[in-house]
């Protein structure tokens, strides 16, 4: 057995008296840290651990103390000998991790720290859950020798606020606050490439026994893939793809969710050839749009997903703009049975094209500006990584877990947690094309037994409305993102069918998640708490007293945009700080709370529309009554669809009508469209002429409210 132990300080300079603060993965535990962990200390050990003969005889020598967490006998004891100059080793967790990641965490650490003022030494074990000691049996892969690491962070001092001492659970959520740090800094590899990865996922889930390949992946195809098979897929199309582009060229992909997408994603990245993920939701205008911002030579794309959702006036508008179409049904004359016994070979001797991703291109999504074309998002490999190691260090998922994704790829929360995170944490993932078919939704959750789901507050409320109440039984926890999730959306889901959803809250700039609840922290009414490594600043911002604007920097922000005016130039962040342009406030113990935007933008149904881009729209749309009317764009709140548009204009000649005709004229996004026209003689505006949108906002909410016209229509 081949342990590795990474000391992060002089063993030289180390405290007289500290507490060594430790996850709790296997038997072996105690063994190891007694054979690696520098100085002589006390080992804390619970009943499951002491009561066993072989452990003590192998510790004979080291100081074994028997240590209940909740008894306040034992703590007292403990805290009298650390206070009298001696160290400490204790299990964060208490008892054995049955899930391979962390699980309760319990106050005694804590306590132990602040009572006797002494210093915090977080240490993360890896390795030995997947052995033949640990309680994972089942939930992960067990082999005979698993490599083992032991990461010791530097002594740190654990100080609680006197608000907090008297708060026994945050006592504990402070503990555990370290050690999921500890966790994402042990598993992130800011290095490897994404395909790297999901090889080195394969070679631990791929096999069970000596022959059984159990399925990981599947879509509405229904047939089941390994991740053989969707290994050897991948280095089949990444060949032919490689023959076809140079070396770093931009791909556009058209495709909705499946194992062909997913196939085709990983087969450009292998090749370091860079997935451009095109938001077919959009309209034809927009994807020629950012075709021509990516730089794209070619759009691969499907002959049954174009005629299946009538989008053949998208490819031809697509095609006269001069991008190739590619489809994937034609590659069968292509690819020969050379190229399959060339993958199936690649695939058997472990072949990693390109191990190396770290700051590199891994794809390209599309997001809106301030202006009213979509802008590029570029994202690193280790963006991606990093955020999906951030996600997986505060909710655990495991082979047991199937994971029911039906956001689009395109979609950053759809292609990072949605179908990333699960395929290169080891859980089966089930691809559907559209979240907005409820009742075949709820169909294939129950069908499949899913144990975990992503989406929105929109789509869950219509899933939840048209669901059975057995649909849903066997779901452990979903996350709803892209827009807040409502009281009445959490509400529903709670009372009907007992299941809680978390919200989790970001930007495709940011991979996407940059705060999120969990089972262990979850507050209602709040966007959770900041992910490991992402540091934050609260810069205040004029007329709003508690709080500021969220600005956040970390290993999952984007490398920059690419703007419609510049295509194909990279333009970075100004210090890598990502401005959200959403105002929040952060409490003592870290939950993050959102009061306002700043950016012009309106969330429909998880889709962010460019209020800009509305009024720019509109004013295209009445050109031929002359410059002398003025029109004023606001989002309102909407209770199922989250926001909606409300125009509001001195112009009588206004129509939905008139605006419908010109946004299908035009290939523009039937989301662009007002739901709600208003008419008023006079605009607010500042004294330098500019447009008072809070203001105008302000006056559009009270006239909906005195004319009693609900805001939900």
């Amino acid at each position: 057995m081949k342990v590795r132990c990474n000391i992060a300080f002089d063993e030289k300079n180390l405290p007289d008296k500290a507490v060594y603060v430790s996850n709790h993965v296997s038997y072996l535990d105690p063994i190891i840290l007694f054979a690696f962990l520098p100085g002589d200390p006390i080992f804390a050990l619970n009943g499951h651990l002491y009561r066993r003969k072989w452990i003590r005889f192998l510790m004979k020598t080291a100081d074994i103390m028997l240590f209940n967490p909740i008894e306040p006998g034992d703590l007292k004891e403990l805290i009298a000998k650390v206070n009298g100059g001696r160290r400490c080793v204790i299990f964060a967790e208490g008892r054995m991790t049955e899930n391979g990641g962390l699980m309760k965490i319990y106050e005694a650490p804590g306590l132990l720290a602040d009572k006797s003022q002494a210093p915090v030494i977080p240490v993360w074990i890896n390795g030995p859950q997947y052995g033949y000691f640990s309680k994972t049996k089942g939930r992960l892969p067990h082999r005979p020798l698993p490599r083992i690491t032991v990461k010791v962070d530097a002594p740190r001092s654990f100080k609680l606020k006197d608000e907090l001492r008297r708060q026994r659970d945050h006592i504990s959520n402070e503990v555990y606050m370290i050690m999921r740090e500890m966790c994402f800094e042990a598993s992130y590899n800011p290095n490897i490439s994404l395909f790297a990865q999901l090889m080195k996922t394969a070679k631990v889930h791929s096999k069970k026994g000596l022959l059984r390949r159990p399925a990981f992946v599947e879509d509405i195809n229904r047939v089941p893939n390994s991740y053989k098979d969707i290994i050897i897929k991948c280095f089949v199309l990444g060949k032919h793809f490689k023959r076809e582009t140079v070396h770093g060229e931009h791909v556009a992909l058209l495709l909705p969710n499946s194992i062909a997408a997913l196939s085709a994603f990983f087969g450009l990245s292998a090749y370091e050839r860079i997935p451009v993920m095109l938001n077919f939701s959009v309209g034809a205008q927009n994807m020629v749009s950012m075709c021509q911002t990516a730089q794209v030579k070619r759009v691969i794309t499907s002959k049954l997903f174009i005629r299946n959702a009538k989008m053949e006036p998208v490819v031809e508008a697509i095609s006269q703009a001069g991008f190739e179409i590619e489809y994937l049904e034609d590659l069968r004359n292509k690819i020969g049975l050379w190229d399959k016994i060339n993958a199936f070979l690649r695939y058997k001797i472990k072949r990693v094209p390109h191990k190396e991703g770290g700051s590199k291109k891994a794809a390209i999504l599309f997001t809106s500006g301030s202006e009213g074309a979509p802008k590029a998002v570029v994202l690193s490999h280790a963006n991606i990584i990093s955020n999906i190691k951030q996600m997986s260090s505060i909710e655990t998922i495991n082979m047991t877990d199937t994971v029911f994704n039906a956001l689009p790829m395109f979609h950053s929360f759809g292609l990072t947690v949605g179908t990333l995170f699960p395929l290169l944490e080891g859980a089966k993932l089930f691809l559907y094309p559209s979240p907005l078919h409820y009742r075949v939704v709820a169909e294939i959750v129950y069908e499949i037994g899913a144990t975990v789901m992503f989406g929105t507050d929109t789509f869950f409320r219509g899933y939840g409305k048209i669901a059975h109440p057995f649909d849903f039984h066997n779901v452990r926890f979903m996350y709803g993102g892209a827009e807040a999730v409502k009281p009445d959306t959490r509400n529903m889901w709670m009372e009907r069918l007992g299941i809680r959803v978390m919200e989790a809250y970001g930007s495709t700039e940011c991979a996407p998640v940059i705060t999120a609840n969990n089972r262990i922290f979850n507050r209602f009414g709040s966007i959770g708490k900041l992910l490991p490594a992402i540091e934050h600043k609260i810069v205040p911002v004029d007329g709003i007293a508690n709080g500021g604007e969220l600005w956040v920097k970390g290993p999952n922000i984007m490398m920059g945009y690419i703007m419609p005016d510049k295509p194909g130039v990279l333009q970075p962040l100004e210090d890598g700080w990502y401005h959200t342009g959403d105002v929040v406030s952060i409490d003592d113990i870290g939950f993050v709370c959102i009061k306002d935007r700043i950016k012009r933008f309106a969330k429909i149904g998880g889709e962010m529309v460019s209020l800009n881009a509305v009024d720019n729209m509109v004013r295209r749309a009445c050109e031929k009554y002359g410059e002398e009317y003025s029109y004023g764009i606001v989002s309102i709140p909407h209770e199922s669809k989250g926001e909606q548009i409300v125009l509001v204009t001195n112009n009588r000649n206004v129509t939905q009508e008139l605006l419908h005709n010109y946004i299908k004229a035009n290939g523009m996004s039937e989301l662009y469209l007002p739901r709600i026209i208003l008419f008023k003689e006079k605009l607010p505006v500042f004294a330098t002429g500019k447009a008072d949108n809070v203001t105008l906002k302000k006056e559009v909410m009270e006239e909906l409210a005195a004319t009693a016209l609900p805001l939900a229509s």
